[in-house]
């Protein structure tokens, strides 16, 4: 194992363990160096690693600190990741987008507040019957976004989140080359807007996996 990463392992069994927890502060470097018995360009090398990946948090002047920990700040890392995506991957973001989208508008259906449905609703009413293809993949994102908040589940909501990256591309692509790729996509949100109103959480299901399918679907015929 390298040096690094055995400093990797030895502070992350420090957080796991609870000899660290969210938001203590590390002893100092030669201190944290001499307790692991790592060399303190090790344990530098370490803690830089760790903070790229919102591990750790340095702050100039005062000190490195364990983060929240929270999901939706480790899972960062994983949207940072998804950037380097080749186009041959695509469909297997869109394959897991498939598998997990549905199953959080399933969970959002018994949760979402009415006022948060009013919102998304608003929203999609001022986009028009015609709107640019830049401008309903945009309102795609906030749409699904604003739902999956909703699930309760905020590791699942990061990864749909950090998922949705790869795939805009080709639902912008989509809009631009296929007839009605756009009312399609206005249809389906309307019906998943309407299943979560009538808290049919299957149905809500089921649309959200036809929305995400039909942009598969066509994306696997052009390939």
């Amino acid at each position: 194992m390298a040096v690094t990463d055995e400093a990797i392992e030895k502070i992350k069994e420090m957080i796991v363990s609870g000899a660290l927890r969210p938001g203590d502060r590390l002893p100092k470097e030669s201190e944290l160096a001499a307790e692991l018995g790592l060399s303190r360009n090790s344990l530098r090398e370490a803690v830089r690693a760790l903070s790229l990946i919102r591990i750790l948090d340095v702050r100039q002047g005062d000190g490195t600190y364990v983060t929240s920990l929270d999901p939706q700040l480790l899972l960062e890392a994983l949207s940072f990741v998804v950037d380097f995506h080749r186009d041959d991957t695509v469909l297997e973001f869109l394959a897991v987008r498939r598998i997990l989208e549905p199953a959080a508008t399933a969970m959002a259906a018994l949760r979402i507040p009415i006022e948060d449905l009013d919102v998304l609703q608003g929203k999609l009413d001022a986009l028009g019957a015609e709107p640019l293809v830049e401008e309903l993949v945009a309102s795609d994102l906030d749409f699904h976004r604003g739902i999956v908040q909703s699930s309760g589940n905020s590791v699942l909501c990061s990864l749909l989140d950090g998922l949705s990256g790869p795939t805009t591309r080709a639902r912008v692509w989509r809009g631009l080359t296929q007839e009605d790729a756009v009312s399609r996509t206005l249809h389906e949100h309307r019906a998943i807007l309407a299943a979560l109103r009538d808290r049919d959480a299957e149905a809500a299901r089921s649309w959200a996996t036809v929305h995400v399918a039909s942009v598969e679907q066509w994306l696997r015929s052009t390939l």
